[in-house]
This record gives C-alpha cells, sequence and structure tokens, in this order.
C-alpha cells in the first residue's frame, strides 16, 4: 500500500471520540503498574480539573476490554485513582485504558519481570519516563520515593512534540548526557488493529539521538484527531506517550517546558527544536486563559504606588509558567505602611519556612520584616509575633537597612540582605544579617552581621543608584543538597566537603547581585568572619531574589521586570557546577511590574498536585489606577508539586 495510503487508513481507523468522553480525558495517564501483589494498577490526573472515569474499561495482550472497579470514579485534578485488574496482568504484559465511549487513553507496556515490584513514571507523576522501581511500591501516592536515583539513559528519551497537521510528524527529544539508538524502537498509534512500525523505516528515517538533540519522523500509520501516540523500546517496554482531542495536536502538541512537562496545544510547531510553550496549558487541545482574582479595596492616605521602570523582554528560550494559569492577588490595599514607609509600598523578599509551610516571611525595603500568615485566602502579618512587622537594625542598633531579599537558615533564624544604610543612601553597604524570629523585642537587631562591602568596589561610586545595585536576594542552601549533587568546591577544586569549614554552619548562602545577575556564595562563620567561595552566572542582567526548592532540587534566580519577570532554576551538573537548567515566565494574566520576591511553598504542602507560589510587587503599582491589582503587594499562584 502506498504511503497516502497508509495515512488516509490510520486517521480513518483513529475514530473521533464518542460523545460520553468526558472533558480533559487526555489528561488522564498510567502512573504505575505491577504484575503481581493482587496487579494493582494506579491512574494520575495531570489536567487542572476533575475527570469522571466512570464505565472505563482496560485490556491487556490477550483479552478484550473489561470493566473495572476504580477506588474513585473521578480523579481530582493532580489526583490519583487505583484499581486491581479483573483479568490479571503477566510478567511480559499490556495495559490499555479505554473510555466508556471506546477511545484509548493511555497504554504501556512492559518485558518480563519489568513491572516487578512495579512499571512507574519517573521524573514526574504522569509525565515521567517508564522505569522498573527499584524499591517498594507506591499506589495512590507519588511515585518519587519508588523511583530510583538514577534514570536510565534510554528513558531520557521523551515524546516531544507531535502533530496531526498534515505531515503527523512525531518529535523525539534525549534529556540525557549520552546518545541513544533508537533504530530498532518502535510507535503505534491508539488504533489497537495497528501493527507497531519502526522509526528506522519511517521517512526520515531514525537511528540515534544525540544528547540534548531531537530526531523528527512522518508517521506511517497516520495520525488523527482524539488519537495517541505510543514509543516502545527494541525489549517491547513502553518509553513514552501522548494522547490528544480533537485538534489539540494542531498546529501541536507539545510538552512545556521542553522535555520534562505536561503536553499543550502549541500555536506554533517547533518540530527539530525547543518547544515554543506559547499555547493552552490543559493538555487535551481545549483553551484555558488565567483569571486574576479579588484585589479592589481603597487606599489609604500615604500609600502611593510607584510605577515600574526599565521593563525588559524576556531571555531567548524562556518557557510558560508550568503551574496555573490563574493568580489570586493575596493581600488588603496599602497593607504594608509603616513608620519609615507611609507609601506601603517596597516589599521585597519573600521565603516560606521550610519547618513551618504556613508561614512566609517578607521583608521590606524600609527595614522591616513580616512575618505572614493565611487568613480568608490572604497572606497578613501573624499578630501573635506583630501585626505591624517589626523593624530591623544593623549590628549595634544603628541604621537603616535597605533590606531586599531573606531566607531562613537551617538552624530557623532569617538571614536578610541589605545594599545599603537608608540614612547614607549613597554608599553601598552589602551586608548578611542573621535574625533570630523568636526575639521578643519590637525591634530586632541581628545576632550576627557580615559586611561583603570591599568586595563590589564598583558600587561605591557615590552616586545612590550605583549604590542600590547591590545585594537584591539570599538563598540558603543545605550542605546535604551540595554534598549529595557533587557541587565542586571551587576554593579546593575537589568534591566539596563540609568539615572543611567548621564554623559554617549546616549550608551556604546564595547572594543574588542587581548589578550583573550573578551569585555571590558564602560561608557565614559563627565568628562573624566568612568564606567566599567565589561567583556564578545566571544568565540573567540582574537577580531580585534567591530560592532554593527542595521540590525541584533547583536553585531559583528571580529577575522581574527587567528580565520578563523570569525564574532560572538553577542545576548542578555532571561536573559538578551550577548552572542554568531552564527559565519560566510568570503567569500572563500578572502585571508586568518590579515583582522583586518570589517563593515557592515546600512540597508538604501540596494539594492535589500543586503547592502555592508567591511574588511580590516593589511598586504596588499592578496595572495602574482603577485596576484591582493597584495598591497591592501580593500575588499567589500555583506550582506543581
Amino acid at each position: 500500500m502506498t504511503l497516502s495510503g497508509l495515512l488516509v487508513t490510520g486517521m480513518l481507523a483513529a475514530q473521533p471520540a464518542a460523545a460520553a468522553d468526558p472533558a480533559g480525558y487526555p489528561n488522564v495517564r498510567i502512573n504505575e503498574v505491577t504484575s503481581s501483589n493482587n496487579d494493582t494498577v494506579e491512574l494520575y490526573n495531570t489536567g487542572s480539573t476533575a475527570v469522571s472515569i466512570s464505565g472505563w474499561k482496560m485490556s491487556d495482550d490477550s483479552f478484550s476490554s473489561q470493566t473495572f472497579s476504580p477506588s474513585s470514579s473521578t480523579i481530582p485534578a493532580g489526583g490519583f485513582v487505583t484499581f486491581n485488574s479483573p483479568k490479571g496482568l503477566g510478567d511480559s504484559d499490556k495495559l490499555v485504558i479505554y473510555t466508556s465511549g471506546g477511545t484509548v487513553v493511555d497504554r504501556v507496556e512492559w518485558a518480563t519481570d519489568k513491572a516487578k515490584p512495579a512499571m512507574a513514571r519517573c521524573g514526574g507523576d504522569g509525565t515521567g519516563a517508564w522505569v522498573s522501581t527499584t524499591s517498594a511500591t507506591t499506589f495512590g501516592a507519588s511515585n518519587a520515593s519508588g523511583c530510583p536515583s538514577s534514570i536510565p539513559a534510554a528513558s531520557r528519551v521523551r515524546i516531544n512534540e507531535v502533530t496531526s497537521n498534515g505531515s503527523d510528524t512525531v518529535e523525539l527529544y534525549n534529556g540525557g548526557s549520552s546518545a541513544v539508538s533508537v533504530g530498532s524502537w518502535k510507535y503505534v498509534d491508539n488504533d489497537t488493529s495497528h501493527s507497531a512500525a519502526s522509526i528506522s523505516s519511517s521517512s526520515p528515517s531514525a537511528t540515534s539521538i544525540p544528547a540534548g538533540g531531537y530526531v523528527t519522523f512522518n508517521s506511517s500509520i497516520g495520525l488523527g484527531d482524539n488519537d495517541s501516540a505510543f514509543l516502545v523500546d527494541n525489549n517491547g517496554n513502553t518509553v513514552d506517550s501522548v494522547t490528544w482531542a480533537t485538534d489539540g495536536a494542531k498546529p501541536s502538541d507539545e510538552r512545556c517546558a521542553n522535555g520534562t512537562g505536561w503536553f499543550r496545544t502549541a500555536t506554533t510547531a517547533t518540530l527539530g527544536s525547543a518547544n515554543s510553550c506559547s499555547g493552552s496549558g490543559d493538555g487535551g487541545g481545549g483553551e484555558e486563559t488565567g483569571h486574576l482574582l479579588g484585589g479592589g479595596g481603597s487606599l489609604t492616605s500615604g500609600c502611593t504606588p510607584e510605577a515600574a521602570s526599565g521593563t525588559g523582554s524576556n531571555p531567548t528560550g524562556t518557557l510558560a509558567w508550568p503551574g496555573g494559569l490563574d493568580v489570586t492577588i493575596a493581600d488588603n490595599a496599602c497593607a504594608f505602611t509603616t513608620s519609615t514607609g507611609p507609601e506601603g509600598r517596597d516589599v521585597s523578599g519573600l521565603a516560606f519556612d521550610p519547618a513551618h509551610p504556613s508561614v512566609l516571611w517578607a521583608v521590606k525595603n524600609k527595614n522591616w520584616l513580616y512575618k505572614l500568615t493565611k487568613n480568608n485566602g490572604k497572606w497578613i502579618p501573624d499578630s501573635s509575633w506583630s501585626a505591624t512587622g517589626k523593624q530591623i537594625r544593623f549590628a549595634g542598633g544603628s541604621g537603616e537597612p535597605d533590606a531586599e531579599g531573606l531566607t531562613v537558615g537551617g538552624n530557623g533564624h532569617i538571614y536578610v540582605t541589605s545594599e545599603r544604610d537608608n540614612t547614607k543612601n549613597t554608599a553601598p553597604k552589602d551586608t548578611i544579617m542573621e535574625f533570630d524570629p523568636a526575639a521578643t523585642a519590637s525591634t530586632l537587631t541581628p545576632i550576627h552581621q557580615w559586611d561583603m562591602t570591599s568586595q563590589f568596589p564598583k558600587l561605591n561610586t557615590g552616586n545612590k543608584d550605583d549604590a542600590n545595585l547591590g545585594f537584591e536576594g539570599i538563598g540558603y542552601v543545605p550542605d546535604t543538597w551540595l554534598t549529595a549533587n557533587g557541587w565542586v568546591d571551587p576554593l579546593t577544586g575537589a568534591a566539596y566537603n563540609p568539615a572543611n569549614y567548621p564554623l559554617h554552619g549546616s549550608g551556604l548562602f546564595f547572594a543574588g547581585l542587581e548589578y550583573d545577575g550573578t551569585l555571590h556564595v558564602y560561608g557565614l562563620n559563627s565568628d562573624g568572619t566568612f568564606t567566599t567561595f567565589g561567583t556564578i552566572a545566571t544568565g540573567k542582567a540582574s537577580v531580585m531574589d534567591v530560592t532554593f526548592d527542595a521540590g525541584t532540587q533547583r536553585l531559583i534566580a528571580t529577575c522581574d521586570n527587567t528580565c520578563g519577570e523570569t525564574h532560572t532554576f538553577m542545576k548542578l551538573n555532571a561536573s559538578g557546577a551550577l548552572v542554568p537548567d531552564v527559565t519560566y515566565k510568570n503567569p500572563a494574566v500578572m502585571p508586568i511590574e518590579n515583582l522583586e520576591g518570589f517563593a515557592i511553598a515546600p512540597t508538604s504542602s501540596c494539594v492535589s498536585g500543586f503547592r502555592e507560589a508567591v511574588w511580590s510587587d516593589d511598586g504596588i503599582y499592578g496595572f495602574g489606577p482603577g485596576s484591582s491589582s493597584y495598591g497591592h503587594a501580593l500575588y499567589s499562584g500555583t506550582f506543581p508539586c
């Protein structure tokens, strides 16, 4: 049969979804399966809305589809449902999930013993690579704890983009550090009567994918609406899959973030290169537009918002926000007025307390520290600590720190950076101050203070604007993470050994410099001295906040409107160096403002697959006079767990 005939046959065989197919069904993915211990299957909902699975069916490689009894008839957004296979599953088998209307939702195949203890998606529930787990199964919960610490090279290959728009093309991406041979791999669509086709026999022929590279090929079995693409290696193990609804792959369906994230409908196909991530975010071909919720209220006397300045464009390769598209204004209007800053603006750094996820710390340029807790969806000062915030001073009780960034150390203390003394604002004073949050005084002085001003002579010009380009953000990074990931100590050229620095505590501090977007690494010693571990480039013009996120195992360098409101996630590479990994922009509904603070809640606070992300607006300008965001400093959204 001719190629065109195969294309027509494939497209006709991929029947339109029956009317009974529920909205969001392509977001439901097989997430874990075992061929022992009652042959259990776990489904996960990667979408942002619940999906009904009532009447759904399953089959393996030997029996017709059968109904099953799930633990719940509805899967919540970011939630799990489990069931036991009604016919059993074998050592070398296949599992297919169908809607009640007969549409294929997802499938997975495995070779002998590969589903013992289980086959599970590792590297992200619903989106990760299929890998045989090495420890106990994790049904009904995230796969992370059961996944091996290192994902095999072949499993780093992902279906990254697919189009059913004309050429029916599939793109594979290799997210690993070595080339992977794919010449004997196969693919198939969701028509169960189709035989799998070889990648190497497709046009163009593909035999190997270089590290960090792409391979594209045109499907010889056709791809249509309400269809799927399944990738299987030479051993018969499923590598990856994607399912889409009507028009979901037109122009294309693509992973966002590139190589790792959920699928979404693209506005522009980018086959053979990094995904644009410019489309809708539901993974099922529908359109989603975010909403800015809440806000409003009258401005109090003396509360004067300040418009943003110095807005720049997004860096090349910036990806769409991976969390929810809706954002909520999360404070009262003019909530941060103080005796030294009646204008009610200048909230800069933010940090969640890892030991107390319901606590958010905030610092204001006009030398004030706030302990915030949630009340009716808004972050407000904790009245048991201080209903109005606490003023902070430099060591000795003098001066007014131009406080910009803060982080919570391993000892539970709050570490605050200052660029200058507001009473002498033409001279830099780049310092890190340690405060005990248990102190009962209304004005806080540091337990320790470390002054790094002499390291930045370029900021000491006698000009207040230059003096204001110093330490803008700070993040505490535990020694355990640095050692476990092989960070190379720039002072020794060998693996970092915390024992070489006995006075520094349990981690290092990464301070972000607004002047040039670099990170400066310090060990803060208990005797008041410090160790300088060098400078790290973030690839950005400026850094406004720094956050270590244990959930993603990344250090995040945030830039405000200067860099188009973006967050660069830094990883430790195979050489032990901290380097940029991926950069996300803010949800599209947010204003392009001086959003100088950013924090992600610990994973212990996750609900339905998401956790909170919070931004602070240094100018409380929002979308300007008359807008719901005018006069507000805090915005709340979601980030994947």
